[in-house]
C-alpha cells in the first residue's frame, strides 16, 4: 500500500521513524521533503527552514518572499503525494502544550485526502483544543492509537 505521512515539520524525526516502521511492514511511504532551497539556492534541511520561517514570522516588517515561495512549493508537492497515496497517516503529537496537535498544513492535507476519498488515519486521538476540531471530526478519521498494523 502507498501511505503518505502528513505532519508538522516539527515532528520530522517522528516522520522518519514511522516511515521506517511502515517500510519494514512492506508499505511504500511518501513523506514531506527533507530539504528545500534557501534564498541563495543552496539546499537546507527542512528543520533549518522551519526555524527560519518561525523566526521570520516574529520579525515584523521583514518580508522574505523566498520563504513563502518555498512554503507554497512544499504544500503543492505534498498535496501531490496525498493524491498518489492509498491512505494518509496523520502524525499528531503534542506541540505547544496542545495534545495531538494538527497544524494548518496538515489540516489542509487532510481536506485534500477527504476530497479524494482517501482513508485518513490519526496516530493519536482527535485533538480537542483546536478551533477546527469539528471539521477534523467531520472528515471521519480513523484513530489507531499508535498501532500501525491497523492501517488497511
Amino acid at each position: 500500500m502507498v501511505i503518505t505521512i502528513c505532519s508538522t515539520i516539527k515532528f520530522y524525526d517522528n516522520i522518519l521513524a514511522v516511515k521506517k516502521q511502515l517500510e519494514e511492514m512492506g508499505h511504500e511511504v511518501l513523506i514531506p521533503p527533507h530539504e528545500v532551497k534557501n534564498e541563495a539556492g543552496d539546499l537546507i534541511s527542512v528543520k533549518e527552514y522551519y526555524d527560519l520561517r518561525q523566526k521570520m514570522m516574529k520579525e515584523s516588517g521583514q518580508e522574505h518572499d523566498w520563504i513563502w515561495q518555498r512554503k507554497k512549493e512544499a504544500m503543492e508537492w505534498h498535496f501531490e503525494k496525498v493524491s498518489q497515496a492509498d491512505v494518509v497517516l496523520i502524525l499528531n503529537y503534542e506541540k505547544n502544550s496542545i495534545a495531538n496537535y494538527i497544524g494548518g498544513n496538515t489540516f489542509l492535507e487532510m481536506g485534500v485526502a477527504m476530497w479524494l476519498n482517501k482513508p485518513i488515519y490519526l496516530i493519536n486521538p482527535i485533538p480537542i483544543d483546536l478551533s477546527y476540531t469539528e471539521e477534523i471530526r467531520g472528515m471521519h478519521p480513523i484513530v489507531i492509537d499508535g498501532d500501525l498494523s491497523l492501517i488497511r
